[in-house]
C-alpha cells in the first residue's frame, strides 16, 4: 500500500466550547477590531456637524375641483390608484417642482457662499443638493405625505420644508390651470366650426323641403307625420283583432252545424241562434204530433178525418221548421260573409294607410335624414357651449383640494443628526460583531495544528507530550521547573511506546523550520540524564547547527569530522554541563561531503554508539526542506516528530509523517509544541499538573546507573503519569 495514503479524516461538529476557544484565542484580534472600529464611530459622530429637521405634512388627492360640473362629479368618486403617492413621491423630487424652490429662495447663490467657496451653483447642482437634505414618506393607510427637510439651520429646515410643500402645490394647481385652458381653446375652435357646419345643414334642410315639397308644421320633428296616429292604429289594431276573433268563431259554428242532419239541426239550431220563432214551429210540431198519437189510438187513421186533418197539419209544420232551419242557416252563412267583410275593410285600410305614410317617407327620406343630421348637430353644439362655460367658471375656482397643507414646518427644538447614542451603540455592535465575524475567518483560513483532537485525527498517531510555551534549556531552569515536568511526561510516555527495549537511537525532526525540534531533543536528552542514563546528544542537522550554541561547547570538530576520517570517535564527542550527558557537534561541513549522512561510516557510527549509551537523540534539518533528516528516519531506531503549536498547516506536518513512514522509518509519536496554556484551556489537563507536581518540592532523585533495558523509571511512580 503507499505510504503516501492516510485514512480519511472523521468529521468533527464544533461544539460550544470550540466557538468559546476560537474567541479566546483570537481576542486580541476582536479586542482591537472592536476598539478601532468604537473609536472610529465615536470620532465620525462627534466630528459630523449637526442637524436640524422640520416636517410639513400635506393631503394629496387626484385632479378635482372644489366645486364639480357635470363630468367632474364621477372622477371625484373615481377608484383610488395605488402608484398615485409614488408618482407623487417622483413628481416632488423632480426637475420641475424643486427648480422652482431653488429659483423662489435664490439657492443657487446662497447654497454657493455657503458650502461652494462661493460659486454659484446650477440649478441642477443645487436640486441635487436638496434632494440629499429632502425625505418623503407616507402615513400608513392615508393619503398624508410628510416631507421633511434637513439642515444646519433650524429655521433653514422650516423654511425648505414649507417652500418644497407650497411648490407642488403651485405646480399642481397651475398644471390644471394649464390644462383646462388648452381644452377651452380647443373647444372654442370646435364652436366656431360647429356654427359653419350647423349653418350649411339648414340651407341643405330649407332646399330639400322647398324641392321635394314635404309639408313639416313641427319644427321639432324628425320623421314625417304619418296618416293615423299612433292612437288610431292601435284602435284599428284592437278592432281588427276582435273582428278576426269572431270572424274565426261564427265560421267554426256554422262550419260545425252544417255537417248536422236536418233532425238534429231542429234540436241544436234553438240553442245556438236563440230564434224564437223555430221555437214555436217546434212547439206547436210537438203538439200536433201529441194529438196525432191520441187519434190514432181511437180511431182508424185510414177512415178518419180529424186524423187526416192532423196528419196534414203536421206535415204543413214540418215543412215550416225544414224552412226556417234553412233559413237560420243562411243567416249564419251571412253572418260569416259580413264579419269577413267588416275584417278585411279594416286590414285594408291600416295596410293602405301604412303604404301611403311609407311611400310618403320614402320621398321625403333626403329632407328628414338632413334635419336628424340638423338637429343632433344643434344638441351637441349646445353641449359644447355649456362645457366651455363650465371650464371657464372652473378656472376662476381654486383647485387648492388637489394638495391641503395641514401642517406646516416648524423649526425643531434639537438637532436630529447625528443621533450620538445610537451611533456609537451601532459602532460598538458592529465593532464587536466584525472582529468576531474577522476572527471566525482567521481561524477558518488557519489550517495548522490547534488541537490534540486535530493531530490524532489527521496524523492517526498519538501525542506523546505538550510543551508549553518559552521553553529554555532546562540546565539553566532548574530540574524542578514546570518545563522540566513536560519533558519528563514525554520521556514517560517514549519509554512506553516502545516496542522493544534496545531501541535506543532516536531524531527528533519537524516539517519545517523553528518548530523546535532542537530545544526538544536537547530537553528530552537532558531528561533522560537526569534518570541517571548514559545519553548522547548528535546535533546532525549539518545546515544550521544550534545545539552548541545552546551547549556552549565548541563546534570545531563533530561529526562531520569523523564521518570524513578526520578524528576519532574520542576526539569529536564533549562532555556538558549535565552529567551524563555527551555532546557530539555537527562540526565543520566541506562543501564536498553533502552525503555524508547516508554513507557507511555513518551507520557503523550509530551502531558503536547504541553499544556505548542507553540513548541516542540525533538533531536533523526540516525533512521536507532537505533529504537528511530522512536518510536518519531511516537509520534509526525511532523517529519523534515536534509540530509547532498554530505554525504550519496540517498538509504540511501530514506530509513530514508520510516521508517518515516512506523512507521505513519507525514513528513513535508527535510532540506538540510552544502551547500557550493561557490561551486555550483544552491545554490545561496536560499541563496543569506540572505546577502543582513543582509547587509540592518533591525533588527528584537521579540514580547513578540502571539496566537501560528496564523500561521502569526510577522516580517513583511519575512513569504511571500519561499523557
Amino acid at each position: 500500500m503507499d505510504s503516501f495514503k492516510t485514512s480519511p479524516p472523521q468529521e468533527t461538529k464544533l461544539h460550544f466550547l470550540d466557538y468559546w476557544r476560537i474567541i479566546r484565542i483570537r481576542k486580541a484580534i476582536i479586542i482591537t477590531v472592536f476598539l478601532i472600529t468604537a473609536i472610529i464611530a465615536t470620532a465620525v459622530t462627534f466630528i459630523l456637524p449637526e442637524s436640524y429637521a422640520s416636517t410639513t405634512r400635506i393631503i394629496v388627492e387626484p385632479d378635482v375641483r372644489d366645486i364639480s360640473f357635470g363630468e367632474d362629479v364621477s372622477v371625484s368618486h373615481a377608484t383610488y390608484d395605488p402608484y398615485f403617492l409614488q408618482t407623487t413621491y417622483e413628481l416632488i423630487q423632480s426637475q420641475a417642482v424643486l427648480s422652482n424652490v431653488v429659483s423662489a429662495l435664490n439657492l443657487n447663490t446662497e447654497w454657493g457662499k455657503k458650502y461652494f467657496n462661493g460659486e454659484t451653483l446650477k440649478t441642477t447642482e443645487a436640486i441635487e443638493f436638496l434632494k440629499r437634505r429632502m425625505h418623503l414618506d407616507t402615513v400608513r393607510n392615508t393619503k398624508y405625505l410628510t416631507i421633511t427637510v434637513y439642515s444646519e439651520d433650524k429655521n433653514d429646515a422650516a423654511r425648505l420644508a414649507n417652500a418644497v410643500a407650497e411648490a407642488y402645490q403651485g405646480y399642481r394647481l397651475q398644471q390644471r390651470q394649464g390644462l383646462t385652458s388648452k381644452s377651452i381653446d380647443v373647444l372654442e375652435t370646435q364652436f366656431q366650426s360647429d356654427v359653419e357646419q350647423i349653418q350649411s345643414l339648414q340651407t341643405n334642410v330649407d332646399d330639400l323641403r322647398k324641392t321635394l315639397s314635404i309639408v313639416d308644421t313641427d319644427p321639432n320633428s324628425i320623421s314625417p307625420t304619418p296618416t293615423l296616429t299612433q292612437e288610431a292604429l292601435q284602435r284599428y289594431t284592437d278592432q281588427q283583432i276582435e273582428g278576426e276573433k269572431n270572424y274565426k268563431q261564427l265560421q267554426t259554428r256554422l262550419m260545425e252545424l252544417q255537417g248536422y242532419s236536418t233532425d238534429k239541426l231542429r234540436d241544436v239550431l234553438p240553442t245556438v241562434a236563440n230564434d224564437s220563432a223555430l221555437s214555436g214551429l217546434l212547439d206547436k210540431l210537438n203538439e200536433a204530433k201529441q194529438r196525432f198519437v191520441v187519434l190514432t189510438n181511437d180511431y182508424n187513421p185510414n177512415n178518419n178525418i180529424a186524423v187526416g186533418r192532423v196528419k196534414s197539419e203536421i206535415d204543413e209544420l214540418n215543412n215550416e221548421v225544414d224552412d226556417r232551419v234553412a233559413g237560420i242557416m243562411a243567416g249564419l252563412d251571412s253572418d260569416v260573409k259580413s264579419q269577413k267583410a267588416a275584417l278585411d275593410t279594416i286590414t285594408n285600410s291600416v295596410e293602405e294607410a301604412k303604404s301611403k305614410d311609407q311611400a310618403e317617407y320614402l320621398r321625403g327620406m333626403p329632407y328628414w335624414e338632413k334635419k336628424r343630421e340638423l338637429e343632433s348637430k344643434w344638441d351637441f353644439h349646445k353641449a359644447l357651449a355649456a362645457k366651455i362655460a363650465t371650464e371657464k367658471l372652473g378656472l376662476e375656482i381654486p383647485s387648492t383640494s388637489m394638495v391641503q397643507i395641514t401642517d406646516p414646518a416648524t423649526p425643531g427644538d434639537a438637532p436630529v443628526k447625528p443621533n450620538k447614542t445610537l451611533n456609537i451603540a451601532l459602532g460598538l455592535v458592529f465593532g464587536l460583531v466584525m472582529g468576531i465575524g474577522l476572527a471566525f475567518f482567521i481561524e477558518y483560513l488557519d489550517t495548522s495544528v490547534k488541537t490534540i483532537d486535530d493531530v490524532e485525527r489527521a496524523f492517526q498517531a498519538p501525542v506523546l507530550g505538550v510543551i508549553p510555551q518559552n521553553v529554555g534549556f532546562l540546565a539553566d531552569e532548574g530540574t524542578e521547573s514546570t518545563h522540566a515536568e513536560a519533558y519528563r511526561v514525554l520521556r514517560t510516555n517514549l519509554l512506553f511506546s516502545r516496542k522493544d527495549n534496545k531501541l535506543n537511537s532516536m531524531v527528533v525532526v519537524s516539517a519545517g523550520a523553528g518548530e523546535g525540534k532542537s530545544t526538544t531533543a536537547l530537553n528530552l536528552a537532558t531528561v533522560f540524564a537526569h534518570t541517571g542514563q548514559r545519553v548522547l546528544l548528535v546535533d546532525s542537522d549539518l545546515r544550521r547547527p544550534t545545539l552548541h550554541k545552546m551547549l556552549r561547547v565548541s563546534n570545531n570538530v563533530g561529526l562531520t569530522n569523523y564521518l570524513l576520517k578526520q578524528n576519532s570517535l574520542a576526539e569529536v564527542i564533549q562532555t556538558t554541563s549535565v552529567p551524563l550527558l555527551d555532546f557530539m557537534a555537527s562540526g565543520k561541513l566541506p562543501n564536498s561531503s553533502m552525503g555524508v549522512l547516508g554513507s557507511l561510516p555513518m551507520k557503523d557510527m550509530i551502531g558503536e554508539l547504541k553499544q556505548r549509551y542507553d540513548f541516542i537523540f540525533f538533531d536533523s534539518p526540516p525533512i521536507l526542506g532537505v533529504s537528511d533528516a530522512s536518510i536518519l528516519a531511516s537509520e534509526v531506531d525511532m523517529v519523534l516528530q515536534v509540530i509547532q503549536y498554530r505554525r504550519y498547516p496540517q498538509p504540511m506536518n501530514i506530509r513530514a509523517k508520510q516521508m517518515i513512514e516512506k523512507v521505513g522509518g519507525n514513528f513513535a509519536g508527535i510532540v506538540l509544541n510552544n502551547i500557550n496554556v493561557s490561551q486555550d484551556e483544552s491545554y490545561y489537563y496536560y499541563t496543569g499538573y506540572y505546577h502543582d507536581y513543582s509547587s509540592r518540592g518533591e525533588d527528584e532523585q537521579p540514580v547513578a546507573a540502571r539496566d537501560p533495558n528496564t523500561p521502569d523509571d526510577p522516580d517513583g511512580g511519575d512513569i504511571k503519569q500519561k499523557y
